[in-house]
């Protein structure tokens, strides 16, 4: 058990696809077992609509940046970047409820990531409030009958939230959310909840030399952190790149545990903030900050 006042990384695992979700998960989960660490997998619950992703190389040229620097058809494979158009989206998690209960026995804790992520990620400023409310409901919903119990926490799918999203989160009553990119920690202006925000980069943002560098310069100056993880990206073809930072961090001796254990780590006198929308350097869309 981690005491207050000592370091921590917790590891945040988004898991956005059904390929992901197929081979990323087991993957990681080999890898976290190897290290002996615990992580929080947020979970997507419904439709992989990933190959919608289409249009955005239309209307977004950041988009297209963002793929061609990421590596995109490597990450994701070809029947990810059709799904949705021109074959039918498979259900992500509602799909797997063995390796949801693989993450659940090895000890690893279990969120409510989204309903529908491409959608929502592409579309959210397009679509109502009814709309938003069917989305919490059919994902919450499904969460709870794959698992047993109601999510605790919400991670927004591309940290994209708005205002509309704000009211309706305060009808499940997490304990924590997980929906910016922040410095620290703070509780959310208006709804009173407690955000524990990714601090450190994503690898497909900066590429693996610079996040490498930066993630451990971070560490090396102690504190409370969070580290984004992908499923389809650490748990792919970047794996390798993941065991070689859990090593560093292992020799760094530098506690890592889930967002959950990060929550009692934190003191009572958190600041309360507004997040703002900001697009943040290799993202294509704004980010809540």
């Amino acid at each position: 058990m981690i005491q207050k006042n000592e370091n921590a990384l917790g590891i945040k695992i988004d898991v956005d696809t059904y390929q992901g979700m197929k081979k990323g998960v087991p993957r990681l989960l080999d890898i976290l077992d190897r290290f002996n660490v615990k992580a929080t997998f947020y979970l997507s619950m419904g439709p992989d609509a990933s190959g919608r992703a289409v249009l955005q190389l239309i209307k977004n040229p950041l988009f297209l940046k963002k793929m061609i620097k990421s590596n995109a058809p490597g990450l994701y494979g070809i029947k990810t970047a059709l799904y949705g158009t021109l074959l039918p989206s498979p259900m992500i998690a509602l799909s797997f409820p063995e390796i949801v209960k693989q993450i659940i026995s090895s000890g690893h804790e279990v969120q409510f990531h989204a309903w529908d992520h491409r959608r929502w990620q592409d579309e959210l400023d397009a679509k109502s409030v009814e709309w938003i409310k069917r989305w919490f409901d059919k994902g919450v919903n499904a969460f709870a009958k794959l698992t047993g119990h109601m999510p605790s926490s919400f991670g927004a799918p591309a940290w994209l939230i708005d205002d509309r999203v704000m009211e309706i989160i305060k009808e499940y009553k997490f304990d924590y959310l997980s929906c910016t990119r922040a410095d620290k920690p703070f509780i959310h202006e208006n709804i009173g909840v407690m955000e524990i925000p990714s601090d450190l980069p994503c690898i497909e943002e900066t590429g693996i030399d610079s996040a490498e560098l930066a993630i451990i310069s971070v560490l090396k100056k102690g504190g409370i952190h969070v580290l984004p993880v992908h499923a389809e990206v650490e748990g792919g073809i970047r794996s390798n790149y993941f065991i070689q930072l859990l090593e560093q961090i292992r020799m760094m001796n530098y506690p890592v545990t889930t967002l959950c254990e990060i929550k009692e780590l934190l003191p009572q006198n958190i600041p309360v903030r507004k997040y703002k929308m900001k697009l943040l350097a290799g993202r294509s869309t704004l980010c809540a900050v």
